[in-house]
């Protein structure tokens, strides 16, 4: 008996099927993402990210995220979220799990605050540091990266016999010195905390033979840092609604930080845009990538505006890959990873 049209056609389809790999062919999973607005000054910004680019989200749903950190080795993101105390950790192919917990606050105190860590780093042994604002100390965690335990050991919790305000954000150098900002974020009441011991907001620098310097006392709410690739000159952010500026000094060996200037002023911006100069990296070209009112912003080393990433959402900090192809940023509820040429 002949086949029907219709029998032959099925076999057809299931013949096809079958040499493409067959039903069991597993189904991507659509990405989410959220969009980018580019507000270029100039050329600038479109050489390092391409127009249309969008910021995939990693993660979400978190109370306040900060301080991300990628690990090279491990092919690892981690990022902290200060009011649930906790460190995650993010790999290719899996969703944000936690890493650490506790993270800031190691005590039985019962209080309210920002009491996670915010900063993460790695030492020039390789070793996890963590600005933990709710121990009030920068603090480095005992175990291995690839086995990690919440089991810290101080690395400076003290100025001249009083404890820290909050550290914040931190940077090494390449001879081991270690240089933090030190706002009052972390403490329950902030500015008006009755705990709180000193009187300013500082920027410290903590030398490689662990000898405490005092850099400046004059910076309201020093925030984000970072050093430009020479080690010469260094920024600070100010997260100061009333002040809202990221600053450039010269470093001058072992007397401290001279040559002090602006190096913008995002006043205008931030009168109308959520935010304010927060976390920052900077490229090995020397380009600087800070987050600030209504995005990421993208300097020359001179200071000159090449544009924003502008997003729906307040954006706390960033960090890079190795071949500096992918920003990875922390914002609001969100964990990004955005795309560079």
């Amino acid at each position: 008996m002949q086949a029907s049209p219709i029998f032959i056609l099925m076999l057809l389809l299931t013949a096809m099927l079958y040499s493409c790999g067959g039903t069991t062919k597993p189904v991507e999973q659509k990405q989410t993402f959220l969009p980018i607005t580019i507000i270029a000054e100039g050329d600038g910004l479109h050489s390092i990210i391409e127009e249309g680019t969008q910021a995939e989200i990693l993660g979400s749903g978190f109370a306040w995220t900060e301080g991300p950190l990628w690990i090279e080795e491990e092919e690892m993101l981690l990022f902290s979220e200060i009011p649930a105390n906790k460190v995650h950790f993010w790999k290719e192919g899996s969703s944000p799990k936690v890493y650490l917990q506790p993270a800031g606050l190691t005590s039985n105190e019962n209080r309210g605050g920002e009491v996670g860590s915010n900063g993460l780093l790695l030492d020039p042994y390789g070793k996890l540091v963590l600005c933990q604002h709710g121990d009030r100390r920068m603090a480095r965690m005992t175990a291995e990266l690839n086995a990690p335990e919440p089991v810290y050991e101080t690395i400076v919790g003290e100025y001249e016999g009083k404890p820290l305000n909050s550290p914040n954000d931190a940077v090494y150098d390449t001879q081991g010195n270690l240089y933090f900002t030190d706002p009052p974020y972390g403490l329950e009441y902030r500015m008006d905390d009755p705990k709180k011991a000193i009187d300013f907001q500082g920027v410290y620098k903590l030398n490689k033979d662990g000898e405490l310097q005092l850099l400046l006392d004059s910076i309201t709410r020093p925030n984000g840092i970072a050093l430009f690739p020479d080690e010469k000159q260094l920024i600070i952010a100010n997260s100061d609604p009333e002040n809202p500026i990221w600053y450039h000094y010269s470093l001058d060996g072992a007397n401290g930080l001279t040559a002090g200037r602006v190096f913008y002023d995002a006043s205008e911006v931030a009168s109308n845009e959520a935010g304010l100069p927060d976390g920052l990296k900077i490229k090995n070209d020397g380009t600087v990538i800070a987050t600030g009112p209504g995005g990421i912003w993208f300097f020359g080393p001179s200071g000159s505006l090449l544009g924003r990433l502008k997003l729906s959402e307040r954006v706390s900090n960033v960090a890079l890959n190795k071949k500096e192809n992918l920003l990875f940023a922390t914002a609001d509820s969100y964990v990004l990873r955005i795309p560079l040429k």
